[in-house]
């Protein structure tokens, strides 16, 4: 089959070997695949992965045991593979299993490929009315989703979202939706064009807004966004960290513990409340898809990926392939 791989460099195989099906998983056919921030992070050594690319995407269930009433259904999937027997697992943090491998980023091949594998329980049906182009988001927009699964977010309380890359784009949309007081700071100026349409409140990076946030969400992929997410807080605030790339931040400890800061990690979410979201067309993805390419042209999609600026860039498998124009119409907002 084809694949999209990183091995030190990436290289499109035409003669990768089709995916084993372990028991208790499903062969995957890819539709579409999102082309992440992750994914170029992985490519300057984060997390020293080797293998196929790739964990946001939609695909259809050709092959599975046990459950056969998912042959053919599209589905969604959870990045993590989990042991389910360990501790931490049996306390329910199976995202946190010390055994799991994660989709195109530790120990296990990605979606970049016509074909891939994932367990039955990680697999989500999507909602037919749900097209191909607003379900290859689910993966991101519940990472945005776990910000309020961790966090009370009030309606009365300020909050700045610091980035307007793909991931910052959805964070303040869901966030939008409790209420608060939001802003976002970010760095181009049609991005957060995006936002504005739908009432955010937007600042460049180099005008911010005055600080005093009860809550700031770094976003940034930037390990400078720590210092200036840090400034804009109040005492006693909280800092949520969504960031993930290849190197270190620095971090003045001592500041975190005079202004008895909180710091909130925050990874993976919810799939279901996600595709919930894009059922009722209260997320617009649509406006973050900058431009659709075949799998055979993945190392021109992986170039247009790193521009700076760039939206979100898709690579399309088997048929989906054959038909790039996105679906006519697109969310309200």
């Amino acid at each position: 089959m084809r694949a999209l791989i990183f091995d030190g460099r990436l290289q499109l195989r035409s003669d990768y070997p089709l995916p084993a099906v372990p028991p208790g998983e499903a062969l995957i056919r890819t539709h579409l695949a999102g082309i992440c921030n992750t994914d170029l992070e992985i490519m300057r050594g984060y997390m020293d992965f080797r293998g196929v690319l790739g964990h946001e995407f939609v695909g259809e269930v050709v092959q599975v045991e046990g459950a056969p009433e998912l042959v053919g259904r599209r589905v969604v999937g959870e990045i993590n593979a989990f042991c389910g027997v360990c501790p931490t697992c049996r306390r329910g943090d199976v995202t946190h299993c010390p055994q799991r491998t994660t989709l195109g980023i530790r120990g296990r091949d990605g979606t970049m490929a016509d074909y891939f594998t994932l367990p039955i329980p990680a697999l989500h049906t999507v909602p037919e009315t749900v097209p191909d182009e607003w379900a290859v988001f689910t993966e991101p927009l519940a990472a945005a989703l776990e910000i309020t699964e961790r966090l009370h977010i009030r309606p009365t309380q300020r909050v700045v979202v610091l980035g307007d890359g793909k991931l910052g784009l959805l964070i303040a949309q869901v966030l939008q939706l409790t209420g608060c007081d939001l802003a976002v700071v970010g760095r181009y100026a049609h991005k957060l064009a995006i936002l504005a349409r739908r009432g955010i409140r937007t600042h460049p990076v180099d005008d911010p807004p005055l600080p005093g946030a009860d809550v700031v969400v770094e976003a940034t992929g930037r390990a400078e966004g720590f210092a200036l997410a840090r400034r804009l807080l109040r005492p006693r605030g909280t800092l949520v960290l969504k960031s993930t790339f290849h190197g270190h931040a620095e971090i003045d400890t001592s500041a975190l513990v005079v202004d008895e800061l909180h710091v909130l990690g925050s990874r993976c979410g919810p799939f279901a409340p996600a595709l919930r979201l894009l059922e009722q067309q209260l997320i617009n993805v649509a406006a973050l898809i900058e431009h659709v390419y075949p799998l055979d042209e993945g190392l021109v999609a992986f170039a247009h990926a790193a521009r700076p600026g760039a939206l979100k860039i898709l690579l399309a498998a088997g048929e989906a392939a054959s038909r790039l124009k996105l679906s006519a119409g697109a969310p309200a907002g």
